[in-house]
């Protein structure tokens, strides 16, 4: 079996264990790694010539954390909690003997350490880190549902005490060197060229080291019992934070608080079996499976194009185009000028285009306000803008994204203008959120280059991008499009085209069904609070809002024209065509929407709605489950049939897409993955049972969803629909 470790003594009996995984760019934690790196270990502990152990990568960072392709089957295999926790813990209580075994181990960090890899580093007595840029340190495991399970919670306590240590479990903090080294997470920062130099001569300076929670008389910085007054009010402040924001959805934030407080009161080799048991706790939990599955192994494959075209060749794009200096506009420019691209943004006159490029100007004065960005970087990016109402400049480009009033008539317009000077080979991509592609493709020259390219508002934070295939867009012109949007840092999912493709209907079927209740009578605050209660971030009502109500009226209007006779409204259309035409009440932008808006920021949901659709009574009123369910629901049957009618070709770019695009409560994974958690049989009996009661439109599955149920099929795993059917 080829090692994971190079093993070497000197002749001043500093040995050396280099971390260096044969055929990886990084080193990844998976058995054999284990396995190797105890025997490398215990080799030093046991060879009485050796005086202390320095441990270093041969790679660019330390140690990158799991192997995804093991954590990937770890999800789908049935787990004994009793064997899990001796496996687990036989790791933690390793680097526990490590630590006690009477000899100084360093930790010579020259890249990135996180996770597991820092976890082993905080085992050694030092963490010696070059001055690289770039180098980030952290524990940032409960971004996937879990906590540190070998040791680091318990050595973040002891390192820096609860007050320090829970907000950066909390928050999975990733910190750079000089931020590590002031909090003491980290012993030195050393030039590059030094480090090995001065891991060494700690080394030889510090022979037996101990840790400090090793020692007679250690006291947990900052107060050893949580009985004391400030602590106590420290941990009533943060549990009480943590509910209020999770709202009890999340058990990593509440077993990581339980792991410090009960940690605080136990020795060391008792808090880590503590640690363990909530650790393994946490993995035997859905929830942590399904955000792993979905923002580790979903996204890393996204972020890495996985969907791309393998035999097209790679584009790097330099030169863009943007047309429409709107919000939308604005913010690709910006966003496409911070990854290098120079962009030539393009609207009907020059003060509208001029001032689609102060919005980047304004975004990052504020930056330079707050020390985050220099002033000779700004000017650098605004250089990369070129603001301008000449579609000749369009013949440089490789891309255009066209960014304008949702409207076939004014989009075509804009079509014919670029065409005249676009090169034969550039990609004409639409930013629509809703408008099929196929038929904006038909008034392109070429509809094989013609691409939909949703981007989310604000673009400079909304780190998603759907990608929608036309029915004739060519693979190149997919390629092409997802090298951009790879080049922007953007996280891609591929959707095929239909009217509001995913996201846009996906996110349309909770605010339906929202909207809906209102007009049952169903109290609009209750609706408001079952969506937070959910964790979503904003409520239906309150979202429908933002986005504007006189949008929503205008999108039923171009629907029912698009489609004619084939035209079937939502159950929410009256209710927002009664506010649109009746009450001219357009949302957040006019004041007035479901909410009432106040001058100082404020809102509150606008009484008249009581007047329009009658409440019903207190004792009528659904359960806070029951809304929650209605609102959730909407969107699985939705899912499934998106799905169905392959506008979905992978559960991974819908699970992807409705937690970072729409904001669907991230520890459920997204629609598909909590349908495989729920189980498609009561997914199934449930859907039947609300369909009776409020419509088959809204809540019946498509067959396809009873044929996998009963085929015992799943979205996921080694029973995947998507195995042989």
């Amino acid at each position: 079996m080829t090692s994971y470790f190079k093993y070497s003594v000197d002749a001043d009996g500093v040995c050396s264990i280099v971390i260096d995984q044969p055929n990886s760019a990084a080193n990844v934690m998976d058995q054999q790694f284990i396995d190797g790196f105890k025997e490398s270990v215990n080799q030093a502990i046991q060879d009485d010539s050796v005086k202390g152990v320095i441990i270093s990568s041969a790679k660019s960072s330390f140690v990158a954390g799991a192997d995804l392709k093991v954590l990937e089957a770890s999800l789908y295999e049935k787990k004994d909690p009793e064997d899990f926790f001796k496996r687990c813990f036989d790791f933690s209580s390793f680097l526990r003997k490590l630590e006690t075994s009477g000899k100084s181990f360093v930790a010579a960090i020259d890249g990135a350490a996180l996770g597991g890899g820092f976890e082993i580093a905080l085992a050694c007595h030092a963490r010696i880190v070059s001055d690289k840029k770039g180098i980030m340190v952290g524990l940032p495991e409960i971004g996937v549902g879990l906590l540190p399970g070998a040791g680091g919670t318990q050595r973040y306590l002891r390192l820096l005490g609860v007050e320090k240590s829970l907000p950066l479990l909390l928050q999975g903090s990733q910190l750079n060197a000089k931020k590590a080294l002031e909090l003491g997470l980290i012993t030195q920062v050393v030039p590059a060229d030094d480090l090995m130099k001065v891991a060494k001569q700690w080394v030889l300076d510090n022979p037996m080291a101990k840790q400090a929670w090793d020692k007679e008389k250690f006291q947990i910085p900052g107060g050893s019992s949580p009985m004391q007054p400030n602590i106590a009010q420290f941990f009533v402040g943060t549990n009480a934070s943590v509910q209020a924001s999770t709202q009890h959805n999340l058990p990593a934030p509440r077993a990581i608080l339980s792991c410090i407080y009960e940690g605080m009161q136990l020795p060391m080799d008792t808090a880590i079996k503590v640690e363990c048991k909530y650790f393994v706790k946490l993995n035997l939990d859905p929830v942590s499976g399904n955000m792993i599955r979905t923002i580790f192994l979903n996204k890393s494959e996204a972020d890495k194009l996985s969907r791309r075209p393998k035999d097209v060749e790679k584009k790097k794009h330099e030169k863009i185009g943007v047309i429409g200096a709107g919000l939308m506009g604005a913010g690709l420019a910006y966003v496409a000028a911070q990854s290098g691209l120079n962009v030539y943004l393009i609207d009907r006159d020059l003060a509208a285009a001029e001032k689609g490029k102060s919005y980047a100007e304004n975004k990052m004065k504020r930056d330079l306000e707050k020390g985050r960005i220099k002033e000779e970087k700004i000017a650098e990016i605004l250089s990369r803008i070129h603001p301008t109402t000449d579609y000749a400049t369009l013949a440089e480009v490789s891309i255009v994204v066209e960014a304008v009033f949702e409207d076939r008539d004014v989009k075509a317009e804009v079509y014919r203008k670029a065409a005249e000077f676009m090169s034969k080979d550039a990609v004409m991509a639409s930013n629509t959120s809703a408008l099929p592609i196929s038929g904006l493709a038909t008034t392109y020259f070429e509809p094989t280059q013609f691409i939909g390219l949703h981007f989310f508002s604000p673009v400079e934070r909304m780190p998603l991008v759907e990608i929608i295939k036309g029915e004739k867009t060519s693979p190149a012109t997919l390629a092409y499009a997802m090298d951009f949007v790879g080049q922007l840092r953007k996280t891609p999912i591929l959707v095929n085209d239909s009217r509001g493709f995913f996201t846009s209907r996906f996110f349309g079927a909770m605010i339906n069904e929202g909207v809906t209740m209102v007009s049952e009578g169903v109290s609009p605050a209750l609706v408001e609070q079952a969506a937070k209660s959910a964790g979503m971030a904003i409520g239906p009502l309150a979202v429908s809002d933002e986005v504007g109500l006189d949008l929503a009226h205008h999108a039923g209007q171009q629907a029912k024209k698009d489609l004619g006779p084939d035209y079937k409204p939502g159950s929410s259309l009256a209710v927002i065509t009664t506010l649109v035409e009746g009450h001219e009440r357009f949302g957040r932008k006019n004041g007035k929407g479901f909410y009432e808006y106040a001058a100082d920021g404020g809102k509150s949901i606008w009484p008249g709605l009581h007047s329009i659709w009658k409440l019903k009574e207190e004792s009528a009123q659904p359960s806070l489950a029951e809304v929650k369910e209605r609102l959730l629901f909407s969107q699985l049957v939705d899912a499934a049939k998106c799905f169905s009618e392959k506008v979905i070709d992978h559960p991974a770019d819908g699970d992807v897409g409705a937690c970072l695009g729409v904001g669907f409560p991230i520890y459920l994974g997204g629609p598909y993955s909590m349908m495989d958690t729920l189980g498609l049989d009561h997914v199934i009996s449930r859907c039947d049972q609300l369909a009776k009661s409020f419509g088959e439109d809204r809540f019946g599955v498509p067959e396809s969803l009873r044929l996998m149920a009963k085929n015992k099929k799943t979205f996921y795993g080694p029973t995947s629909v998507l195995l042989n059917g």
